[in-house]
């Protein structure tokens, strides 16, 4: 492989990891303070759809409407499983059930298309290199939030000693809602860098991300560092993927396709086997507020 070709494949690697980065960061972030986030696909996809319908008014508003979409709908999340105290994985696959019917919903009023809107003119020329940026400057943004800092703290007494953090009167409802909505705020940008990348909204094309990214969080032991390495390392694998199919390799598509869920599989696997190794889980994830 030539110097250009492995320059060529870290670029690709970087600008695929950032969704599955942002997706990564967002899990940490709800899943620390005691809130299974199975709606991260979801989030990703209606924030990419927000982004979508703003567009034709200019790249602020698609911004806007990105993130506003994004938050919304983590929210909506929060309001299921911290204020009516609904399943967290039931209420997940459900906000993603409802994403995907509504963007298709969405696509055909505004778009006339179930399955993808036109190119989006008006995001030309508005690279997501600075997307990239934001990813790794919220990689350390939410590591020191979360090691150094007094929300931090209360985020993460809140996700293991929710009685201790009540009895020193932090409110559990407050902090687990906050964890929620920062987390719909980063994994919206995910969905916006998709949309920006390609100039288009497709049905669907948050592409299993979310779900991807809570692998990464579990391997990456629930700390924001470690899960965007692992992260780094399922956009890796994408990459390689489409690298080799490029390079014209005889290698069937259904293969490579299939070589994240693979590594998805291996890696949970390996922290199955690595056990107290690496950081456990939050000892009140899941556990429905006092």
């Amino acid at each position: 492989m030539d110097s250009f070709a492995l320059l060529g494949l870290l670029w690709a690697i970087l600008r695929i990891a950032v969704p599955y980065v942002m997706a990564t960061l967002g899990g940490t972030v709800c899943e620390r303070a005691g809130v299974i986030n199975i709606a991260l696909e979801g989030i990703l996809l209606l924030s990419a759809l927000g982004t979508a319908l703003g567009a034709p008014y200019g790249v602020t508003a698609a911004l806007a409407s990105g993130i506003a979409a994004g938050v919304a709908t983590a929210l909506l999340y929060g309001l299921l499983v911290v204020v009516f105290r609904g399943d967290q994985i039931v209420c997940g696959v459900a906000i993603f059930m409802l994403a995907d019917g509504l963007s298709r919903f969405l696509l055909k009023v505004v778009f006339g298309s179930t399955s993808n809107s036109p190119r989006l003119d008006a995001l030309a020329g508005q690279g997501p290199l600075w997307l990239l940026g934001l990813a790794g400057l919220a990689t350390l943004l939410v590591h020191g939030m979360l090691s150094y800092s007094v929300l931090g703290l209360r985020l993460r007494a809140v996700g293991d000693k929710p009685e201790a953090a009540q009895a020193l009167s932090v409110s559990v409802l407050q902090v687990r809602l906050w964890a929620v909505g920062l987390s719909g705020l980063l994994v919206s940008l995910g969905g916006i860098y998709l949309v920006f990348e390609q100039r288009q909204f497709v049905a669907l094309m948050s592409g299993g991300r979310g779900f991807l990214a809570l692998a990464a969080m579990i391997f990456g032991g629930w700390q924001p560092l470690w899960g965007a390495a692992a992260a780094l390392l399922f956009a890796a694998a994408e990459a390689i993927g489409i690298f080799l199919q490029a390079r014209g390799l005889h290698i069937p598509n259904w293969l490579l396709q299939s070589v994240p869920y693979v590594l998805t599989l291996l890696t949970l696997m390996l922290r199955g086997l690595l056990g107290k190794r690496q950081s456990a889980a939050p000892l009140a994830l899941g556990i429905p507020r006092l």
